[in-house]
């Protein structure tokens, strides 16, 4: 069973932020297609930074 923590009460230096890809995925509003290119590639969980630096968003700029 896991049970949330709290990032200000961790005394671990350079601890990082994991989620769940699905959770990514609907945060940053990805397609299918792309959030099973990163599933494959990281299984079902991977750090935020991670995630943010290999996934193919789509700009929201408008021109």
């Amino acid at each position: 069973m896991s049970k949330h923590i709290d990032k200000a009460d961790l005394k671990i230096e350079g601890a990082q932020e994991v989620m769940t890809i699905t959770d990514f995925a609907l945060k940053y509003k990805l397609t299918s297609d792309e959030q099973l290119r990163l599933t494959k590639l990281f299984g079902m969980f991977a750090t935020k930074q991670e995630l943010l630096m290999n996934a193919r968003i789509k700009s929201r700029i408008r021109h």
